[in-house]
């Protein structure tokens, strides 16, 4: 938040700084939560909320990390970054991972208060659909950054923003996009791994592997948005969006644009 607005102070845009503050205060919270459902283990509602705050905090990074390699897409190949096809492409995206969020609050929440076992199967097959597509959402920037890379480059027609050469921006990406498939790696092994008696449970379900594989791997999640100044590397100009190109934004080009344009999603 400090990082979020001393750049606000400075007229220095990035307000991708207010999702990762909301990703650390949702991590706070889910911490505190479980803390107080270790203090009232009976207690449903507690246990409830800290299971959707640990599942529904991490997609704030995978949308990030989503964007970021949008960015170093658009950079690197602008005639493929910027097709309207795939500007929708995203958009799409950013919607159903929002209605994969609301299918896993309230498959979550039914689980909690039904006993009929047929609800309770159909929760959980929600919950494996939810798994398996946010999985592949954290796969996503490893392909963008192979279109990226691997499709032939004119560097004349690169277009440069923010800080730093365009590989480091794209190591930034690989690397929190291997944290993030980790982390979804896991809860999809998990989750379709099959269930076993809580007398005689699984290394997968101790608390040693809960949190390496969770909080552990977010915490260096973060440590590479701070060490990397994302606010400062992944920075566009103002009213790129409306005029598809970077360069042209960062001449001044098509600012009066950028009101008409808000709408249209391009981040």
């Amino acid at each position: 938040m400090t990082i979020l607005q001393t750049n606000q102070e400075r007229s220095h845009k990035f307000p991708i700084s207010g999702p990762i503050f909301g990703f650390c205060m949702a991590r706070t919270t889910t911490c505190i939560m479980r803390i107080v459902w270790a203090a009232y283990p009976a207690n449903v509602q507690i246990a409830m909320t800290a299971q959707i705050l640990n599942n529904a905090g991490i997609l704030i990074i995978y949308i990030v990390n989503l964007i970021f390699a949008q960015r170093v897409l658009r950079g690197m190949q602008p005639k493929v970054g910027w097709n309207r096809f795939l500007s929708r492409a995203f958009q799409v995206c950013y919607v159903l991972i929002g209605l994969v969020l609301v299918m896993v609050i309230t498959a979550t929440v039914v689980t909690f208060y039904t006993l009929d076992m047929q609800t309770k199967v159909a929760c959980a097959d929600c919950l494996k659909a939810a798994i398996v597509f946010l999985f592949f959402i954290t796969l996503a920037p490893l392909l963008l950054l192979a279109v990226a890379f691997f499709l032939p480059r004119n560097e004349e027609s690169e277009e440069a923003f923010g800080t730093g050469i365009m590989e480091t921006k794209a190591l930034v990406v690989f690397l929190i996009a291997c944290l993030t498939i980790t982390i979804a790696g896991f809860k999809l092994g998990t989750t379709f791994e099959t269930p076993r008696p809580i007398s005689h449970p699984a290394w997968y379900h101790s608390k040693a592997a809960f949190y390496c594989f969770g909080f552990v791997l977010e915490i260096l999640i973060l440590c590479v948005i701070q060490i990397a100044r994302v606010d400062r590397m992944f920075h566009v100009p103002d009213g790129s969006g409306a005029v598809k190109s970077y360069w042209a934004a960062s001449q001044g080009v098509g600012k009066e644009m950028e009101e008409s344009s808000r709408g249209s999603g391009d981040v």
